[in-house]
């Protein structure tokens, strides 16, 4: 017996930025995930190794809402910002 209540997975679209882009070779993608460290695993399987270096120090903004916690729960229509560190002053 789960502890954790089953959470289906929805549909969410992610972007794409800067370095996060160019890693994964797309600008946007659609795919079906529940939470964000399973949606994160995903884009890892669909884009290998180099996307992975870049989420390691990327952050999220999920809905306009910037967030690090990869076990937050993506709602249905979600659009999920792939940020890496941005330089500058």
């Amino acid at each position: 017996m789960s502890t954790h209540p089953t959470t289906p997975a929805t549909t969410v679209t992610v972007r794409y930025f800067a370095g996060a882009r160019a890693a994964s070779g797309v600008d946007t993608e659609t795919r079906e995930a529940a939470r964000l460290d399973e949606l994160v695993d995903q884009l890892v399987d669909a884009h290998g190794e180099r996307l992975e270096r870049v989420l390691t120090a990327c952050s999220f903004l999920v809905d306009g809402t910037t967030t690090r916690d990869r076990s937050l729960a993506l709602s249905p229509g979600a659009v999920v910002d792939v940020l890496p560190p941005f330089a500058g002053g």
